[in-house]
């Protein structure tokens, strides 16, 4: 019964909740046991506040019984935390031996709105150093691994988030995205993540005033995800790019009949391995069979064009933020950090950060044409299902439907996403490959029309449904 309640949705536990049906120290004691029980394996935790977390579940119990204060939106609800977001007198170590002993002395604008909502931080989620790669591996905490299957990755950066969500250890997580970080765990764990449009979603200086970057939410199911987006959205009176007002997405959503969607399996130019192609093609059919007309069209892009603007932007603001972090003790760092480290490098002293911007224009023009004739434009959110667990691709070619590529990242169909970063995206389950690992699909929309690919992403969830019920769940943990 404890792995029933471990699954259940954050929605359904609130009315369960409301309703006395169930006490928010059940579900902790749930999601708990079912971290005890899979983390040796998938090792997606980097801070376990579990005693904390069954304290604050016992005071929201009391308030659901009528003692004290009145039930707020989240109340009881646990949620893992993104270790990148900072919690004050907590260790802020990004991931990374340099920072080992750091301590936070501000907590994130996204963890002040869980736990001021009522939902409670239980745990802390891992990510890849300085959260520059799109596997979760690291000096400090080792390899976290995809629940659905332990050989692959759980991609990155906000890996630690979709594992613990597909394996059970939280109905809600926090992520953040830079150049795919929500939207490639979403993807290889096979749960639902937003990269909302910037500004939607309040962050901390330097880097809320990096457009590419956005903080977001990631839940197995799309009403879990509003919840939680819902949560978390709005203006903040530290961060002068939060938007205002704000938006608050609905929480039922009517069906896809008579909608206009794009549908572009390459993205340009992009390879793409047979299985998300065709999982890509069966979203597509189930759309069409939900009344709209899906077309195929081509997009203007290339992979060339997209590497130079996302290493201009990252040349010139987040590879010197990790150099600087270099110099100090060059040693302790992992080898695809000192990599990013050095490709920022490069990439500044060829390509200034104007005509980075100049290429962005060019880019979005292209996409801002296309969903002037669509809703939304629907295309996959990786080449590839997984990468390697074991890898960090410093030393290891990439090759995605028989073409070997110059760089692991050629996998991840979501940079352009970042650089054209006014524009929402979900990514949601399109399906499993052969062997086993989740693939997924992103949902693009105009600039700040949040709720559209909402609407499609609710669509695809009722007509290719990927609950995690009994039966449909990764079977971590192994027995030898």
């Amino acid at each position: 019964m404890s792995t029933e309640l471990a699954y259940l949705p954050a929605t359904e536990a609130l009315r369960a909740f409301r309703s006395r049906d169930l006490s928010p120290v059940e579900l902790m004691q749930a999601v708990i046991a079912r971290a005890e029980q899979t983390e040796p394996q998938v090792n997606c935790l980097s801070e376990r506040l579990f005693d904390e977390g069954l304290a604050a579940a016992r005071t929201a119990e009391a308030r659901y019984l009528g003692k004290g204060d009145a039930p707020r939106p989240l109340e009881g609800i646990p949620v893992a935390a993104k270790d990148e977001h900072p919690i004050a007198g907590r260790l802020c170590s990004e991931g990374s031996l340099l920072l080992a002993d750091e301590i936070a002395t501000e907590t994130h604008p996204v963890i002040e709105r869980v736990q001021a909502a009522g939902g409670i931080v239980h745990a802390r989620t891992t990510t890849p150093e300085f959260c520059c790669a799109a596997f979760t591996q690291s000096r400090m905490w080792g390899v976290t691994r995809n629940p659905w299957s332990l050989a692959h990755s759980c991609g990155g950066s906000s890996g630690g988030s979709g594992a613990a969500l597909a394996a059970g250890n939280a109905p809600l997580a926090t992520g953040s995205d830079i150049g795919g970080s929500i939207r490639i765990p979403a993807s290889f764990n096979g749960v639902v993540g937003f990269k909302p449009p910037y500004g939607r979603v309040p962050a901390m200086p330097p880097f809320n005033l990096d457009t590419f970057c956005h903080d977001g939410p990631m839940a197995r199911t799309i009403g879990d995800t509003v919840l939680l987006q819902n949560t978390i959205a709005g203006p903040h009176h530290g961060d002068i790019a939060s938007l205002r007002p704000k938006l608050d997405l609905p929480t039922a959503f009517e069906g896809v009949a008579g909608m206009r969607i794009a549908l572009t399996v390459t993205l340009g130019d992009y390879p793409v391995d047979p299985d998300v192609e065709a999982n890509t093609r069966a979203v597509a059919d189930a759309l069409r069979a939900g009344g709209a007309l899906v077309e195929e069209v081509a997009l203007g892009w290339t992979r060339d064009l997209l590497d130079r603007a996302a290493w201009a932007h990252f040349g010139a603001i987040f590879g010197p933020s990790i150099a600087e972090a270099e110099r100090s003790a060059p040693e302790l760092l992992n080898a695809y950090t000192r990599e990013f480290a050095a490709r920022a490098a490069e990439a500044a002293a060829t390509t200034g950060f104007l005509e980075g911007l100049e290429i962005e224009g060019r880019l979005y023009a292209e996409l801002g044409a296309l969903l002037e004739r669509y809703d939304a434009l629907l295309c996959p959110t990786t080449a590839i299902p997984a990468l390697a667990a074991d890898e960090d691709y410093t030393g290891t070619r990439l090759t995605i439907a028989g073409q070997e590529q110059p760089h692991y990242m050629a996998m991840a169909m979501t940079i352009g996403f970042n650089i054209c970063s006014r524009c929402p995206v979900l990514s949601v389950p399109s399906g499993f490959s052969r062997e086993g690992v989740p693939t997924g699909v992103q949902i693009v929309g105009r600039t700040y029309d949040d709720a559209t690919v909402f609407r499609v992403g609710a669509a695809i969830e009722t007509l290719r449904p990927w609950a995690y019920g009994p039966g449909h769940r990764p079977l971590v943990p192994l027995t030898a």
